[in-house]
C-alpha cells in the first residue's frame, strides 16, 4: 500500500513540474491564436496521443469495462466539463496577468480541495491543514509584491482555483471506479469539443497563425495534456484528494521558475523563500504522523 502511495506521490510531483512549465507554452501560444482555440487544439492533440492506448485496452483486466459504458461516459464527461471551465478561465486570465501570478492563484485550490472534502464527508488531518497553510503563505510570498495589486486576469485565476479544486475531487472519485486511460481520453475529448465550440463562436481561425503556434500547441498537447493530465488520473487512483492538491500546488513553484528562466519574470528573494515554504508544506502534509483509524465493530 505504501509503495502505491509513494508511486502516486512521485507521479503527481512529475505532473506538477509539467503543469508549471506548461504555463509558458500557454502564454506563448496566445501570441498567435486565441485562448479557446489554443485549448481546443491542444486537448484534441492530447486525446489523439491516448487513442492507441484506448484502442489497445487494458490487458490486465479480466473483464474490461465497455468503452461506451454509462458510468465511464458520465465520469469522463463531468471531468471534461470541469476541465474545460478551469483551463479556459486560466487561459483567458493569462492574457492579463503573469505566469508567476497565474501559478500562485491557480494553486489556491490546495485550500479549496480540503474544504470541499469536508462537505462530502472526507476526513482531513492536522498535517494536511498545516501543509496547506504553509503552501498558501509560500505562494503569497512567491507571487504578490509589496504593493498588492489584483489584475483582472488574477480574478479569473481565482475563480478558476475553485473549479480546479472541484476537478481534483472529481478525478479522485472517478479514477478509482473506471479505466483511467479511457477516462482521461473522454475527459480530453470533452474539453476539446467545448473549447473549439467557444473558439468558433468567439475567435477567428487563421492557418498561418495556427502553424506559428505549433510548438506551443505540441508541448501543451503532447506533454502538458497527453502526459501531465493522464498522470494525474493514474496517480489519483491511489491518492487522497487533499494530499494530491498539496503536491499539485507545487506547479506554482515550477511556473515561477519557468517564467523567470524563459520569460524573464525574475523572482525576488521573498519569492525564493515562498518556494521553500511551499516545499515544506508539501512535506508536512505527506509526512505528518496520522492517527490510526479505529477498527469498526
Amino acid at each position: 500500500m505504501q509503495t502505491k502511495a509513494l508511486r502516486a506521490d512521485v507521479l503527481m510531483l512529475i505532473t506538477a513540474v509539467i503543469w508549471g512549465t506548461g504555463f509558458v507554452a500557454q502564454t506563448s501560444g496566445m501570441d498567435h491564436i486565441g485562448p479557446f482555440l489554443y485549448s481546443g487544439l491542444r486537448f484534441a492533440l492530447g486525446a489523439l496521443c491516448l487513442l492507441p492506448l484506448v484502442l489497445r485496452g487494458n490487458p490486465h483486466h479480466a473483464k474490461p469495462e465497455p468503452f461506451l459504458s454509462r458510468g465511464l461516459l458520465i465520469g469522463g464527461g463531468v471531468m471534461g466539463l470541469a476541465l474545460a471551465l478551469g483551463i479556459n478561465l486560466q487561459q483567458v486570465g493569462l492574457l492579463f496577468t503573469s505566469v508567476t501570478n497565474a501559478g500562485f492563484i491557480t494553486g489556491l485550490y490546495v485550500i479549496v480541495v480540503p474544504l470541499i472534502g469536508l462537505f462530502i464527508g472526507h476526513k482531513t488531518g492536522l498535517g494536511t491543514w498545516l501543509g496547506a497553510a504553509l503552501a498558501v503563505i509560500g505562494m503569497f510570498l512567491l507571487s504578490v509584491g509589496e504593493q498588492f495589486h489584483v489584475a483582472s486576469g488574477d480574478w479569473l485565476q481565482l475563480i478558476g482555483a475553485f473549479v480546479w479544486g472541484g476537478h481534483v475531487i472529481l478525478v479522485g472519485v472517478f479514477a478509482s471506479r473506471h479505466d483511467v486511460i479511457r477516462l482521461a481520453f473522454i475527459q480530453f475529448a470533452t474539453c476539446s469539443v467545448i473549447s473549439l465550440i467557444l473558439a468558433l463562436c468567439l475567435e477567428t481561425f487563421d492557418l498561418n497563425a495556427i502553424i506559428a503556434a505549433g510548438p506551443a500547441i505540441v508541448y501543451g498537447g503532447m506533454i502538458a495534456v497527453g502526459i501531465g493530465y493522464t498522470l494525474q488520473v493514474i496517480a489519483q487512483k491511489d491518492a487522497i484528494a487533499s494530499h494530491a492538491a498539496i503536491i499539485f500546488s507545487m506547479e506554482a513553484v515550477f511556473a515561477a521558475i519557468a517564467g523567470a528562466w524563459l520569460l524573464d519574470e525574475h523572482l525576488q528573494p521573498r519569492g525564493y523563500f515562498g518556494c521553500a515554504l511551499m516545499l515544506a508544506g508539501m512535506l508536512v502534509a505527506q509526512l505528518w504522523p496520522k492517527k490510526p483509524e479505529l477498527a469498526r465493530a
